[in-house]
């Protein structure tokens, strides 16, 4: 009598190479997705703005859109990824139309390519910081960017939570690359560094500006804020500012604090800015009286959080007479007796600029500290959970148009966290997302010649499903399935 070997040194089944002929799919949950882009009325936004294709065959824009949306929601992170879509009859039937191929979508992307404005930058040899202008097609993509999240809003007003205060937050982000038109950052490295501005409530992304590695990112950051306060909804009627000290810049806080935003739909700007800590307010710093310091708390280590009000009049020319006076907050961190920080000093100061002079020193700095939490971890998952960290071309305006669509997905994720997950899954990131709603087995049947998605999946997936559903309403044509041409009216 044989010995029978232990269930985990074998396999109990042998290798089918026949691939299913069934339309199923391993995972259907990117169908949830196509139906938030479809309900967002993204493909007419994106009709009526991008003007790309010369001739009628072939896919639309709003085709090719979808489906580099699609590839970045189930985890490609570059055009090549497309091929994760082929050969999959369930998401062809639920689309409507089959997924593009690699050479379809490269050539797509070249079609925001500008050369004439390649022809602007200044040579390599000079190695000049130069903000590079959108291509037309750039710039037509962030109208429809701007359109999706007042839809997104629109659905929360729908719901009957009406969004009134909007806080921007803003901050670059670093893109490591390794390609020859990528020109080097200050991180003793090469790639792009895009300046994002987000929603800190929604967690949305409302505007970015898509720059060259050696653009600083205190380089003229209000175009961004600019383009951010624009794309908000006319219900917001708060509104808020933070950034880190790349935003410490004249321009845009005189643009912030202007008594022009007090007349504008959603009133006065209320900011916090990390102080850039030059000599003369490092020394005002200093000179605050001990007894000022007020404790926020302690941490783990022993070291106070401390804050106290710094008596500060910036000396730069280009200040405004007419201008309203900033407030400077300063913040210090003490270590016990006898500890110091490496540096060998036992204490570390910074300072916030704001015109929120109403609110106690302590809650502005904790305020501002929150942009930590929100600002960083969008640039996280967008460039290592999404597409955004992979570069696919040479081309500026190729790579920018990618970032935008990375930040489009990350958008519609958001909503659909934010709207259909249960509370405790509504801060997912994109990995555990994934497992929630997207990687799920499922199939389409006919029943009495009504086409229908049938996964197999837990209530609670199921239940996701149904409230996307619920929540991005869209016209369905169920009828029995029909041949599938290249192209087709997704």
């Amino acid at each position: 009598m044989s010995t029978r070997l232990p269930i985990l040194n074998k396999t109990p089944f042998v290798l089918d190479p026949r691939p299913l002929t069934e339309a199923s799919s391993s995972h259907v949950g990117a169908l949830a997705i196509s139906r938030a882009f479809r309900s967002l009325g993204l493909p007419a936004s994106i009709l009526a703005n991008l003007k790309l294709r010369k001739r009628q065959r072939g896919f639309t824009e709003g085709q090719m859109i979808e489906s580099v949306v699609l590839l970045q929601t189930i985890g490609g992170d570059c055009p090549d990824d497309i091929r994760l879509l082929a050969n999959d009859p369930c998401l062809e039937r639920g689309l409507g139309y089959h997924p593009p191929k690699v050479t379809a979508v490269r050539e797509f992307l070249e079609l925001f390519h500008d050369e004439s404005l390649e022809q602007m930058r200044p040579a390599r040899s000079e190695q000049k910081s130069f903000i590079l202008p959108s291509s037309g097609p750039v710039a037509a993509l962030s109208q429809v960017q701007s359109g999706c999240v007042r839809q997104i809003a629109k659905l929360y007003q729908k719901k009957g939570e009406t969004q009134r205060i909007a806080t921007i937050d803003q901050d670059a982000t670093i893109i490591e690359s390794h390609k020859r038109a990528a020109l080097a950052h200050y991180d003793e490295g090469r790639g792009y560094q895009p300046m994002v501005a987000l929603w800190a409530e929604l967690d949305l992304v409302v505007a970015d500006e898509f720059r060259d590695g050696n653009v600083p990112a205190k380089q003229a950051p209000l175009t961004c804020a600019q383009m951010a306060f624009g794309a908000l909804p006319d219900s917001v009627k708060t509104r808020y500012f933070r950034g880190d000290s790349a935003c410490h810049e004249n321009k845009l806080i005189q643009w912030l604090n202007s008594p022009e935003r007090a007349l504008e739909p959603g009133g006065v700007i209320g900011f916090g800015i990390s102080a850039v800590m030059s000599s003369d307010l490092a020394k005002a710093v200093a000179e605050v009286a001990e007894a000022q310091w007020k404790t926020i708390h302690t941490e783990e280590d022993g070291t106070l959080r401390q804050w106290a009000e710094v008596v500060f009049v910036p000396g730069e020319a280009s200040e405004k007479k007419e201008s309203k006076p900033l407030r400077y907050v300063g913040l210090r961190l003490l270590k016990p007796q006898g500890v110091l920080f490496a540096e060998g000093s036992d204490r570390k100061h910074y300072a916030v600029v704001s015109n929120l002079w109403d609110w106690e020193g302590a809650r502005l700095l904790e305020w501002h500290r929150e942009k930590a939490g929100t600002i960083e971890h969008t640039h996280d998952e967008v460039k290592n959970g999404l597409g955004g960290g992979h570069m696919p071309s040479q081309r500026f305006a190729v790579n920018a148009v990618w970032f935008k669509m990375a930040l489009l997905t990350y958008n519609i994720i958001s909503a659909i966290k934010r709207m259909c997950f249960e509370p405790e899954h509504r801060n997912a990131r994109l990995k555990k997302f994934r497992l929630l709603l997207i990687h799920v087995m499922g199939r389409m049947n006919r029943n009495n010649c009504v086409m229908g998605l049938r996964m197999q999946a837990s209530v609670e997936t199921i239940g996701r499903m149904q409230k996307v559903w619920k929540i991005f309403e869209l016209a369905t044509q169920a009828t029995a399935s029909v041949a599938l041409g290249r192209g087709g009216t997704g």
